[in-house]
């Protein structure tokens, strides 16, 4: 790539996280799908400042023929939207030639959801007797509690725990802080942590993070998840991290909470990616319908 586009780029992702308030991941994966289209123009003798219509339109075509999927190309075209309005703003584009194409429409699947009694399931069956166990029965509690992510896990300060009110303050996707209350079992798991078990492995050292590994560090998001796989071995339940949040979600609305109130919890910005769970709760109460009501169903065994 020439110096030209690879200030293109740099200038791009700076605007995705500065100016977009966009979380730094957003912004890498934004700019992995422009670079794929930037190396497709090489390929093909077109340089950036020549690009219409047709050529994004005969990319698209390419990468599906290529074998990618339609929720990545769709990914892709929303990056290079973005792209293309700062393309524009610096009249390296006379229009925004990706705004006007229409993207794949993408059919979500339903994130998948434990039941109460699987997420005890898997709770339990973390070894509580050594200071470790107390920190993974405390961190997944307050994932399941909290409907956290895994980077919000792992970045929670001990300032931000108020134990009095029973609320945590967590810093979520785009640097916004959103406040979340904290039920009576992570109350009690966090206090077994955070005041027994945890100085035992920190020591003298001061870390402000609540959650560390075995030698006092930070617990990154790579140990959240491998220490939750292992879990789910042993537990027998197939989850992953990211559903504890999904199930946080799906039982509040269960439980009668308004959609509103999920999405702050949540942190969503958007109220449609909220909604995505009434599908889901309505998927559940379709199948208590089929198990507890098999009369009303057809002779053909149909509903």
């Amino acid at each position: 790539m020439d110096g030209s586009i690879e200030n293109l780029l740099q200038d791009f992702y700076n605007e995705i996280i500065f100016v977009e308030n966009h979380s730094k991941v957003t912004a890498e994966t934004y700019l992995i799908s422009v670079k794929e289209f930037v190396s497709y123009l090489k390929a093909n003798n077109i340089s950036i400042d020549h690009v219409t219509a047709q050529t994004v339109l005969y990319y698209s075509a390419w990468r599906k023929t290529n074998g990618v999927s339609e929720l990545t190309v769709a990914k892709d075209m929303t990056a290079l939207c973005e792209f293309g309005s700062l393309l524009v703003r610096k009249q390296v584009w006379d229009d925004n030639y990706v705004a006007d194409l229409d993207r794949p429409k993408i059919s979500r699947a339903l994130p998948k959801v434990l039941e109460i009694n699987q997420v005890d399931s898997l709770l339990d069956a973390i070894d509580v007797s050594t200071p470790l166990g107390v920190r993974d029965r405390a961190l997944y509690e307050v994932i399941y509690s909290c409907g956290l992510r895994i980077s919000e896990a792992s970045g929670l300060l001990l300032s931000n725990i108020h134990f009095e009110e029973k609320v945590l303050i967590v810093r979520g996707k785009g640097d916004k802080e959103r406040l979340i209350p904290f039920g009576g079992d992570a109350e009690f798991w966090l206090k077994q942590w955070i005041f027994e078990a945890r100085p035992v492995i920190v020591g003298p050292k001061i870390v402000e993070e609540v959650f560390v590994n075995s030698r006092g560090e930070v617990l990154s998001r790579k140990g959240i998840w491998k220490n939750f796989k292992a879990l789910g071995i042993k537990s027998g339940v197939d989850a992953k991290v990211h559903t504890l949040r999904h199930s946080f979600a799906t039982h509040l609305l269960a439980g009668g909470a308004d959609l509103r109130s999920v999405q702050e919890l949540l942190g969503h910005a958007d109220l449609a990616t909220t909604q995505i769970y009434t599908h889901v709760d309505d998927s559940q109460l379709k199948d208590h319908h089929r198990d507890y009501f098999p009369g009303h169903k057809d002779n053909g065994g149909k509903e």
